[in-house]
């Protein structure tokens, strides 16, 4: 467990964690209750008190299993040197299981809960704008039209801003949640006054008799009932950031009493009027604060968004640091956090799909279906890894194994209860997760082979050097530094085999740089940079091996310093400013002869041709860089 930061739990790590963490579970009370009662009277079943307090009980207390003890009470301690999320859990397996088919199992989980994530990903803001957005028809019915092109603007204009980051703009998003926080519960108070009857809500015995007097009801609202607490695993995810401490207090301390008065004054308001089940959200808001109320809701949606498109980011990055997505471009938008990041690709891709989506779907209603398969799935991963670690730790039958295995049985529930969703919408976040998971494993089949494939193109650096030692060999040793990449260590890369085998030159000083990702986010400092004089102190050929963690960006002149320092004067004459760069690069090649199928082929070439220039994606100084390329098959 990593030690928190002294100042972690305080006022202004409170609010930042409100601002950060909680948009996407605070601003679930837009359509989240409206989809449950939906769900009620879809089946014919007049919204009686007794209904209403059974729906918005199990909407409580679903929180309170899912949000507060799974993800609040065990998950945030189950962090990664502090880092947590659903690849942090699948960090922290793999130290335990490495290989054979559990650790391929795993590796299969985290490509699932990660593309499942992705899919919520791009339902997030299009179901959290449109539904601010539908505040404006209720408030002014004439400008229904214009709630689709509002929120096209809206998600446009985010999507566009993004390449600038939040550093700046990321200072209001606390002050404006704790505003929207405020006002969710001051609006639900005013509606538990006028109906004090609603409070019995908070008993589970409600939860009881409604599944007793209505059992399919029950069970299929349940699908609707999981909106409530999507954002879990946003919460989880940004542990790194702000701390166990700001985001435990700011979910006990703000959201959920607000989210909770919330609910209950939604129930309050359909209990004195059943026509609010349309909207009850907004029935809550007098005629004359619904424009406002909608100009903060659109606030609110936004700013959840933009947590959830960066969310996206640091997934993708952790993706390709774990080998499951190729590399792709990466801008720091913030010199002060490492962890604001920007992807274009990632950006774009996002954008076109959310937008669609949006005019596909046309309403928040529409989209719900599609929401709940993608949170029940994410969730249901999340809480699986989590025992499975819990029993690697422990290999006993403890207090959280049973609380979490309990909760599991709960989530599934929610999940069979999603599985009818699936023709009404909950086929896109499945396709979407289907084609996502293909990519990854392609790209770590292709991957593996190419690796294989190089082999059969390097050799050891022994006999690289017998060859340049032998009197008879045109060969020689010219003055200057070169540093070749590496990926297997110990063994001469392609581009310094065609060097000596082709150009017949060796430089004088020879440095194979190799680096791996470790399952933390950083790299300890005891195995950071370690160099190797490959038994010879005196040929000029040394080998460092660097290692990062999966949030760390490579930086290879920091390598190269440290490792003149741990060379023991082997590496005196290395200027990383004046020496040469050799890159390999691999050129793939279709291959009818593989065994590997031919439309997997063809999708790792294209994916492949999304990998950034290595000159720039290891930020190498392109006049002393040179590309050796090799062609390779699959």
């Amino acid at each position: 467990m990593s030690a928190e930061h002294p100042h972690a739990g305080g006022v202004v790590a409170v609010v930042g964690a409100v601002g950060i963490v909680f948009g996407d579970i605070g601003t679930s009370v837009l359509y989240a209750m409206g989809t449950v009662l939906r769900e009620g009277t879809s089946r014919g079943r007049p919204l009686d008190p007794e209904i209403v307090y059974g729906m918005t009980s199990t909407v409580i207390w679903s929180m309170l299993l899912i949000v507060t003890v799974l993800y609040v009470r065990l998950l945030l301690r189950a962090d990664n040197d502090g880092e947590g999320g659903l690849l942090a859990l699948l960090g922290l397996l793999r130290g335990h299981v490495r290989t054979g088919r559990a650790a391929a199992v795993l590796a299969l989980l985290g490509m699932v809960g990660a593309a499942m994530f992705l899919g919520d990903s791009v339902i997030t803001p299009a179901i959290s704008v449109l539904s601010a957005a539908e505040g404006l028809e209720l408030a002014y019915p004439s400008l229904a039209r214009a709630v689709v092109p509002l929120a096209l603007v809206v998600l446009a204009g985010l999507f566009v801003l993004q390449r600038f980051g939040t550093s700046r703009i990321g200072r209001l998003f606390g002050p404006v949640m704790m505003l929207w926080f405020a006002a969710i519960a001051v609006l639900g108070v005013g509606a538990i006054v006028r109906e004090p009857s609603v409070l019995q809500a908070l008993s589970p015995h409600w939860i009881v008799l409604y599944v007793r007097d209505e059992p399919l009801v029950a069970f299929l609202s349940l699908g609707a009932v999981v909106l409530a607490v999507t954002g879990a695993e946003a919460l989880y995810a940004d542990l790194g950031h702000l701390g166990r401490q700001a985001i435990t207090r700011g979910w006990l301390f703000v959201v959920f009493p607000a989210l909770v008065l919330s609910y209950l004054g939604q129930a309050a308001a359909v209990v004195r009027d059943p026509s609010a089940a349309g909207n009850p959200f907004f029935a809550l808001v007098p005629s004359w604060g619904r424009l406002p109320m909608v100009a903060l809701a659109t606030l609110a949606t936004i700013i959840a968004s933009q947590a959830v498109i960066s969310g996206a980011f640091t997934v993708v990055h952790q993706a390709t640091r774990l080998g499951f997505l190729p590399p792709l471009r990466t801008l720091h938008t913030s010199r002060s956090n490492v962890g604001q990041i920007y992807l274009p690709a990632v950006n774009w891709m996002l954008a076109v799909v959310v937008l669609v989506l949006v005019v596909v779907f046309g309403s928040s209603a529409s989209l719900a279906s599609a929401y709940g398969v993608a949170v029940t799935t994410t969730i249901t991963v999340t809480t699986s890894m989590y025992l499975t670690l819990t029993w690697q730790r422990e290999r006993r039958v403890t207090g959280s194994l049973v609380v979490a295995g309990a909760i599991l049985l709960v989530v599934l529930v929610f999940l069979a209860a999603n599985v009818p969703k699936v023709e009404s919408g909950g086929w896109l976040p499945l396709g979407l997760g289907v084609v996502i998971v293909v990519v990854m494993s392609t790209w770590r089949a292709g991957q593996g082979r190419i690796d294989v494939a190089r082999h059969h193109h390097e050799t050891s650096v022994r006999a690289i050097l017998d060859e340049v030692a032998d009197e008879s060999s045109a060969t020689h040793r010219t003055p200057g530094s070169a540093v070749f990449f590496t990926r297997h260590p110990g063994l001469a890369p392609m581009a310094m085999c065609t060097s000596v085998q082709q150009n017949h030159v060796l430089h004088q000083q020879v440095v194979l740089l190799s680096w791996s990702t470790a399952d933390t986010p950083a790299a300890p400092a005891d195995r950071r940079v370690v160099v190797d004089l490959l038994g010879d102190a005196g040929d000029g050929v040394v080998q460092v091996t660097a290692v990062f963690g999966y949030r760390e960006r490579p930086d290879v002149i920091g390598v190269l310093e440290r490792a003149r320092e741990l060379a023991d004067g082997e590496l005196d004459d290395l200027d990383p400013s004046e020496a040469v760069f050799f890159v390999s690069l691999p050129v793939v090649q279709f291959s009818t002869a593989s065994d590997m199928a031919r439309w997997r082929q063809r999708l790792f070439l294209a994916v492949t041709r999304m990998v950034p220039d290595p000159v720039e994606l290891l930020r190498l100084p392109r006049d002393r860089t040179v590309v050796v390329g090799r062609e390779l098959t699959l």
